[in-house]
């Protein structure tokens, strides 16, 4: 399972805005420390502002922050809304499944059960249990030279890793 970039990038914001709060962050600052483009970013904060995570602050001294306390934000509730359908094999989205395997295939029933299990895990996980490394976050949000190690741990795509 992979999860998309939104995905990916959401996660990064939340975790760039745990790390600061409850100052302000630019989608500039999480561009640039990241190696992100702003223009993703942008679509980022935004819907997580209506799904009422985020603060968003227009104008010049503007930017976001969390509006919702780190430990009342469920990873796996963040990854369900950032999903478009966590569907590993066409046969679990019921909508598009043309298997023709269906009801003879024992395997549609062990992805479905490993899929719940990832979101378990999720579920019980909450921003401020992954976002005990404020002082790393803030540095590179900073631009305090290089990033730890630890947070260029590599999530598959070459970018850094969200909470590593």
């Amino acid at each position: 399972m992979r999860l998309t970039s939104y995905s990916n990038h959401a996660l990064r914001v939340l975790l760039a805005a745990a790390a600061r709060s409850p100052r302000l962050v630019t989608i500039r600052e999480v561009a640039v420390a990241f190696g992100l483009s702003e223009a993703h970013l942008v679509k980022c904060v935004h819907r997580l502002g209506t799904w009422g995570y985020l603060e968003t602050v227009r104008g010049n001294r503007g930017g976001f922050r969390l509006k919702r306390p780190a430990a009342s934000i469920s990873l796996g509730e963040v990854v369900r809304r950032t999903e478009d359908g966590l569907a590993v094999v066409e046969c679990l989205d019921p909508d598009t499944n043309t298997c023709p395997l269906i009801g003879r295939c024992r395997m549609s029933e062990v992805l479905r059960r490993a899929t719940d299990a990832f979101l378990d895990v999720l579920d019980k996980l909450t921003l401020a249990d992954v976002a005990g490394n404020e002082a790393e976050f803030r540095a590179l949000l900073d631009g305090a030279g290089v990033p730890a190690p630890r947070l260029l741990a590599a999530c598959g795509d070459g970018q850094p890793a969200v909470g590593a």
